[in-house]
């Protein structure tokens, strides 16, 4: 499995750092839906779905967490400790978000407006929608 971090281009001085992001520019894909997670309890794990069409970037902008990807065939942790690093997440990829440190915020970057018709809560049927998209 092929794991796609972006890392972006960070602008400082003494006054301290900013980081831009632009569609189809640092972020390959139209941005249409932006959200963000914070006070996430320990123990928690969020996420536990896939998407059918929906692209994302995944930016830790405080703190830090990990993010398991499942690509029905194959499982990576990545790591998200940097507020300047992006974790692409492809559509048909599963997603769980946890281990989130006190005070961490994850940033999210859609491409597409919500549409609960576009998520796959359930692993089996996740694994099952892998399967007939390689026939």
């Amino acid at each position: 499995m092929q794991v796609q971090k972006f890392v972006f281009q960070s602008h400082g001085d003494e006054r301290g750092q900013l980081v831009a992001l632009e569609e189809l520019r640092d972020i390959p894909f139209r941005i249409k839906r932006v959200y963000y997670m914070y006070d996430t309890k320990p123990g928690v794990v969020r996420g536990k779905h896939a998407h059918k069409s929906l692209e994302q970037i995944l930016v830790c902008i405080h703190g830090s967490c990990k993010i398991r990807l499942d690509n029905g065939h194959e499982t990576k942790v990545v790591p998200l400790e940097k507020p300047y690093e992006g974790l692409y997440v492809a559509n048909d990829m599963w997603r769980e978000m946890y281990d989130f440190s006190d005070g961490a915020v994850l940033m999210v970057l859609a491409s597409e407006l919500y549409d609960e018709a576009d998520y796959i809560r359930d692993y089996d049927e996740f694994l099952k929608t892998v399967k007939d998209h390689e026939h």
